[in-house]
């Protein structure tokens, strides 16, 4: 804000160009923005862009900002093909996140393109993040050191504003809890003392639904969808099985359609589950005001209907809400004045995820979760906020830099594996996807033109790796194949792109039983 502030002084007719990673987190900047700037440059000055707008909103803004009457754009990716003749300034808030990165459709990098085109226009471009890409991270340097190279001034800011300190981090060791546990005693001891003092309480659980498997105890059935290769997910408020790849919804059977057996019961646990525990754990819980104590959900279904969101968050914000259990949704870029401690849930299945960015995500999560306790320094004297990671795995690397709220350590440790492995930013990667009716006829394009393009992916140095199913292989009945091209330059990469393209497309002919395919250039998961 105070950089846009410096450029609007400094040329009248400066634009500045502010990115978000999702459209739940502009309704709260666009406010900030509008109550700083309206007063001096007009109620026009901000506009926003996402894909919740409507046709004609969307149209006004876009030539808004085309006449150079909107001084400040706020929005999503999507933003960043916002036609600003005057632009002079690029903010990508949290560009470590993957939403920037459309994955259907034109495959880009909001990210990168807000950087080129920065260069084009030659507009100053910030990327801002508590928990930086690793890439990016990889290719910046220290404001004070000149004499390393860096594509990026690496900008260090110590100290919260308000001078409020981070959380304190506890590890809870899930081996010492009795088996089945969701909340240990401890984690529920805490909950009970800060609502009691009128605090509130952020509960993370990244899986929605009530159970993401329901199955029969007697003959192993579980809810499988039909047309993916994934399981149904269980909703209890409305008794549906959801399969949240293809939508495709099921009531809850009476009995197990394998057996009969009239006992099949939900396995594993989601939010919808979370919610309805801790209302039961803390039934005996009340509030400053003698009330009973409000638990409340933010997840992608909680949030489905217009406007449901913006009402669930003004509650927490006016301190309606004592406990709020979500997803990643409420993880990041919220600013809870109120929140004093975040109980993180189950994070170790990214421990050991054959993604090999899966650690980074996980402790960008965590991290950014943090980073939503503590928000208001008066309240932190009082009552010093805390973190709670319940893990099997205490000890583990990636908890012993988020106790220390180090990043930089563990990116050094993230970085040293990646480079013994030659993984980006060591190297570059292109994902080739194609889809097809059967698994075979797939894998036969890909691998078809992997063989067109052996000759010159050797001259050019280039792997080419034969063509696997994905990891999630069937989607609407569409069966999905990948294959992986890898290159430690670059420039080869791209101009061995730019010839096989042609040959691979040439091959449609062939093999007419593919739907469809696509080249993604740095792919975010393999």
């Amino acid at each position: 804000m105070r950089a846009a502030q410096y450029q609007l002084a400094k040329d009248a007719s400066a634009q500045i160009l502010v990115m978000v990673p999702e459209i739940n987190l502009t309704p709260q900047l666009e406010s900030r923005f509008r109550a700083r700037f309206a007063p001096q440059w007009g109620d026009d000055c901000v506009v926003a862009m996402h894909s919740n707008l409507t046709p004609a909103q969307r149209l006004k803004n876009w030539l808004a900002a085309h006449n150079g009457h909107a001084r400040i754009v706020l929005g999503t990716r999507m933003a960043v093909f916002a036609s600003m003749p005057h632009l002079q300034l690029i903010v990508v808030d949290e560009e470590h996140d993957p939403s920037y990165k459309q994955q259907e459709g034109a495959r880009y990098s909001a990210r990168d393109l807000a950087v080129y085109r920065g260069q084009l226009e030659n507009a100053k471009v910030i990327l801002g993040s508590a928990t930086p890409s690793l890439e990016s991270w990889h290719h910046s340097r220290p404001a004070t050191d000149t004499t390393q190279a860096g594509r990026y001034m690496r900008l260090h800011m110590p100290s919260r504003v308000g001078d409020g300190a981070l959380p304190f981090v506890r590890r809870v060791d899930m081996n010492h809890q009795p088996k089945k546990t969701v909340f240990s005693s401890q984690l529920l001891d805490a909950i009970r003392e800060r609502v009691t003092r009128g605090e509130q309480i952020l509960v993370l659980l990244n899986r929605r639904g009530y159970a993401p498997v329901l199955h029969c105890p007697d003959c192993d059935w579980k809810s499988q969808c039909p047309h993916c290769s994934a399981f149904r997910v269980f909703h209890k408020l409305d008794r549906t099985l959801r399969c949240h790849h293809c939508s495709f919804t099921q009531s809850v059977p009476r009995a197990c359609p394998a057996c009969g057996n009239a006992d099949i019961q939900p396995l594993g646990r989601g939010t919808e589950q979370l919610e309805e525990h801790l209302g039961e754990l803390l039934s005996d819980v009340r509030r400053t005001d003698g009330e009973p104590l409000r638990i409340s959900r933010i997840d992608a279904d909680s949030t489905r209907l217009k406007g449901e969101l913006e009402r669930q968050l003004a509650e927490v914000h006016a301190g309606a809400v004592d406990v709020l259990v979500g997803t990643q949704m409420i993880a990041k870029g919220h600013d809870f004045r109120r929140v004093t401690l975040v109980a993180a849930l189950n994070p170790d299945g990214a421990l050991f995820s054959s993604d090999f960015r899966a650690p980074e995500r996980l402790f960008s999560l965590l991290m950014q979760a943090a980073g939503r306790a503590g928000r208001d320094a008066q309240m932190q004297r009082i009552s010093p906020c805390e973190m709670w990671v319940q893990t099997f795995h205490p000890q583990h690397p990636l908890f012993e830099a988020l106790k220390q709220h180090d990043f930089p350590a563990f990116a050094a440790q993230q970085l040293g594996e990646r480079q013994q492995a030659q993984l980006p930013p060591f190297s570059f990667q292109a994902l080739v996807r194609a889809e097809a009716r059967n698994q075979a006829a797939a894998q036969a394009f890909l691998n078809a033109g992997r063989d067109a393009g052996a000759g010159l992916a050797e001259s050019l140095h280039i792997d080419i790796y034969p063509a696997v199913p994905m990891a999630m292989q069937r989607v609407a009945n569409v069966e999905r194949a990948q294959m992986l091209i890898e290159c430690h330059s670059r420039k080869a990469l791209q101009q061995f792109l730019s010839i096989w393209h042609p040959q691979v497309h040439a091959l449609r002919s062939e093999h007419r039983p593919i739907i469809r395919w696509a080249i993604d250039v740095d792919p975010l998961a393999i």
